[in-house]
C-alpha cells in the first residue's frame, strides 16, 4: 500500500467534520464572522433546522471580489495581522469556516464594502469554487447555504429531527447574543421569528442585564445580583442568581472568555464550590459570567470549534470566580427569590383545577371571574349584615402582640404579629406579610455562626495514632499532594509516602470516625474532574449543617414576640439567611397587592 496525497476537495470535507458538526455549528461560525466584521445587525434564516437552507446577513465591513475568492480558501483570514497565535482578539482566526461549509454544501457568498460601487457574488458547490459575478446588495455580507452535508451523506444520518436541530441553532445564537448586547439579532424559520433581540444602548451592565433577561427570562432579572471583580489583569463581570432561584440542571450556566462562549469544567467546579453551602447537589444556579483576560494568558487554539480554552493560571481564574460569587452572595444578604412568593401564591388555589400561567417560571396563577357592576352591587347587598343584628361574631381571635408596633414598619422582614402552629412566624412588613420557617431560619443563622468561628479559630485537627497510607496511581497522588497546603487549612495533613502512595497524619476533628481511604480517593477524583476538593469541603459543611440543625430552635416550640422579632432582626443582618443549606427558602414574602389579586380585589 503506497502513501498518496488526498484530493483537496476530500481534505476540505475531512476538515469540515471537525468544524461543522451540525447546522448550529455552521450558523455559529458565520455569525462569529459577522461579529468580527463589525456588524451592528445580524439576521439569520433557517429552514428544516438549517439542513435544507440557512442564510446569515450582516451590515459589517464587507469584502471585495478578490477577498471573496481568498475567503473560501483554507487558512485564509484577515484576523491574524501579526501572525501571532498568542494574541487573538477576534472570535475567528483559523480561516477554516467558509471553506469547510462550502466543501459539504452549496454556498453563495455575496458582499459589498461600504465604499464599493457594487456587490460581488461567489458560488461554491461541494468545494468547487466558481468565478466572481456582479450581484445586488446594499452593503455588508450575505451568506446562503443550501443542502448542508449533501456532499457527505454519512453525516446526514447522524442529524436529529429538524425541531431538535432548530433548538441547537437557537442556543448557539443566544450564547453569542449574550456576549454582544450592542448588536441586534434576529432568527427566523421562514414563518416566524424564533429570536428577536434589539441592540441595547446605554451602560454596559444595564445593556447586558437587559439582553440576559430577554434570553434567560424576566425572573432572572428580578433574582440576579451583579458580579464585578478584578484580580491582577483579570476582570470578571456578569450576573448570578440567588440560591433559591435554581434549576435541576446546569443548562442556564454560561461562561464567556473575551466575548467568546466556551464550555469549561472550570466553570462547573468553581460555581459548585461557590454555591456549595446553599444548594443541594442536584440543584444548579442560573448565571452568566464574562471573563476579560489578556490574550497571552489564555489559549483558544485548542479545538477547531473554538469552544474550549486553556488558562495559563487556571487556579487564579477559579479563585476569581469563587471569590466573586461568594462576595455577591454575601452582598445579597437575606434576599430570597421572588419566584418563591409566586409559587406560594399559586398554592393558594380556590376550588377547581389550577391554571398554569404562560410565564417562564412555570408557576400557577388564579384569574378570578369578574362579575358585572350590577351583579357586584347585588352580591354586596346580599352579604351585608342585618341592621337589627347587634350580637358579637360567632368566632373571635385575640392575640397578644407584646409591644404595640404600628402598621408602618421600616424593617425589611417586618414586625412579628403571630406564631402559627408553633412553627411559622407571621410578620407584617410595610407593604405585605412575611412567613418565616423558624427552624430553617435559625438553622442558617447558627450555621453562619459556626462558619465564622471556624474562620477565626481554624479547623480543629485530630492526629492519627498510626498514619493512614493510601495507595493510588501516581497522577492521583500528584494531584492530591499539590493541594497539601489547601487541605491543611481544612484540617487534613498529608505527605508523600514513596511512589504511588500518600500518608495521612491528621484529619479534621469534626469528621470523627471517617473512612480516610475513601476520602482521599474522592478528593483525587474531584481534582481530576473539577479541579476542586469538593469531597472534604462538603463533608465539613455537612457536619456544620448537622451541628446547626441540632442547635437550632425546633419546630413546635412556642416563641415570645421578643424572640420572634430578635430572630427577624438577626436574619436581616446575616448573609445567606434567605435560604437553608439545600437552597430552600427560609421565608416567603407576599406583597399586599398580590394578596389582593388572589382574592379578586384587583
Amino acid at each position: 500500500m503506497h502513501i498518496r496525497r488526498l484530493p483537496e476537495t476530500l481534505i476540505n470535507r475531512i476538515a469540515a467534520g471537525e468544524v461543522v458538526e451540525r447546522p448550529a455549528s455552521a450558523v455559529k461560525e458565520l455569525v462569529e464572522n459577522a461579529i468580527d466584521a463589525g456588524a451592528t445587525r445580524i439576521d439569520v434564516t433557517i429552514r428544516d433546522g438549517g439542513q435544507t437552507a440557512l442564510s446569515v446577513t450582516d451590515d459589517g465591513c464587507g469584502m471585495t471580489a478578490a477577498e471573496l475568492l481568498l475567503a473560501v480558501e483554507r487558512h485564509a483570514t484577515s484576523k491574524l495581522p501579526d501572525e501571532d497565535l498568542s494574541v487573538i482578539n477576534t472570535l475567528g482566526f483559523r480561516g477554516e469556516a467558509l471553506p469547510s461549509i462550502g466543501a459539504v454544501s452549496r454556498m453563495t457568498l455575496t458582499s459589498r464594502p461600504a465604499d464599493a460601487e457594487g456587490a460581488w457574488s461567489v458560488r461554491i458547490e461541494g468545494g468547487r469554487v466558481g468565478p466572481p459575478e456582479p450581484a445586488a446588495l446594499s452593503g455588508g455580507t450575505r451568506i446562503e447555504v443550501r443542502d448542508l452535508f449533501y456532499a457527505t451523506p454519512a453525516r446526514l444520518k447522524f442529524l436529529k429531527t429538524p425541531r431538535t436541530e432548530q433548538g441547537r441553532v437557537v442556543e448557539a445564537m443566544q450564547r453569542l447574543a449574550m456576549a454582544h448586547p450592542e448588536i441586534g439579532f434576529t432568527l427566523n424559520d421562514g414563518n416566524r421569528d424564533l429570536l428577536k433581540l434589539i441592540a441595547a444602548n446605554g451602560d454596559l451592565f444595564d445593556a447586558r442585564l437587559e439582553r440576559l433577561s430577554a434570553i434567560m427570562g424576566r425572573d432572572f432579572r428580578d433574582n440576579a445580583f451583579l458580579v464585578d471583580a478584578e484580580r491582577e489583569d483579570l476582570r470578571l463581570t456578569g450576573y448570578a442568581g440567588v440560591p433559591t432561584f435554581n434549576r435541576g440542571n446546569a443548562a442556564m450556566q454560561f461562561l464567556f472568555v473575551n466575548g467568546r462562549p466556551v464550555h469549561d469544567r472550570l466553570l462547573l467546579g468553581a460555581v459548585r464550590g461557590a454555591y456549595r453551602e446553599f444548594l443541594a447537589s442536584d440543584r444548579h444556579p442560573l448565571l452568566a459570567l464574562f471573563l476579560e483576560i489578556p490574550p497571552r494568558f489564555v489559549d483558544v487554539n485548542v479545538h477547531p470549534a473554538k469552544t474550549e480554552v486553556r488558562f495559563r493560571d487556571a487556579g487564579m481564574v477559579r479563585g476569581l470566580i469563587v471569590g466573586a460569587l461568594k462576595h455577591g452572595l454575601a452582598e445579597a444578604g437575606h434576599r430570597a427569590a421572588t419566584t418563591v412568593a409566586s409559587a406560594a401564591l399559586g398554592a393558594f388555589q380556590p376550588g377547581g383545577l389550577p391554571y398554569r400561567s404562560g410565564g417562564s417560571g412555570g408557576g400557577y396563577a388564579y384569574t378570578p371571574n369578574r362579575p358585572s357592576a350590577g351583579m357586584s352591587d347585588q352580591a354586596q347587598a346580599f352579604y351585608r349584615p342585618f341592621e337589627s343584628m347587634d350580637g358579637a361574631p360567632s368566632a373571635r381571635m385575640e392575640m397578644d402582640h407584646g409591644e404595640d408596633v404600628g402598621p408602618s414598619v421600616d424593617y425589611p422582614l417586618g414586625v412579628a404579629r403571630a406564631q402559627v402552629h408553633k412553627t411559622y412566624i407571621v410578620a407584617q412588613s410595610a407593604d405585605g406579610i412575611v412567613v418565616v420557617d423558624q427552624h430553617a431560619a435559625h438553622e442558617r443563622l447558627t450555621q453562619e455562626k459556626i462558619k465564622r468561628a471556624m474562620a477565626e479559630d481554624g479547623v480543629q485537627r485530630q492526629m492519627l495514632l498510626i498514619p493512614e497510607v493510601v495507595e493510588m496511581d501516581e497522577p492521583s497522588c500528584d494531584r492530591v499532594l499539590a493541594r497539601a497546603e489547601e487541605f491543611e487549612a481544612l484540617g487534613l495533613v498529608i505527605e508523600p509516602f514513596g511512589t504511588g502512595a500518600v500518608a495521612v497524619r491528621e484529619v479534621p476533628a469534626l469528621l470523627g470516625e471517617t473512612d480516610v481511604q475513601g476520602l482521599i480517593r474522592d478528593l483525587a477524583d474531584d481534582l481530576a474532574e473539577m479541579d476542586t476538593a469538593v469531597a472534604l469541603e462538603k463533608r465539613i459543611d455537612d457536619i456544620c449543617a448537622t451541628m446547626a440543625c441540632h442547635g437550632s430552635v425546633r419546630a413546635g416550640r412556642r416563641l415570645s414576640a421578643d424572640e420572634m422579632n430578635a430572630l427577624l432582626r438577626e436574619m436581616e443582618s446575616t448573609p445567606h439567611s434567605g435560604q437553608c443549606s439545600h437552597g430552600r427558602p427560609t421565608y416567603v414574602e407576599l406583597k399586599l397587592a398580590d394578596i389582593e389579586k388572589l382574592f379578586g380585589r384587583r
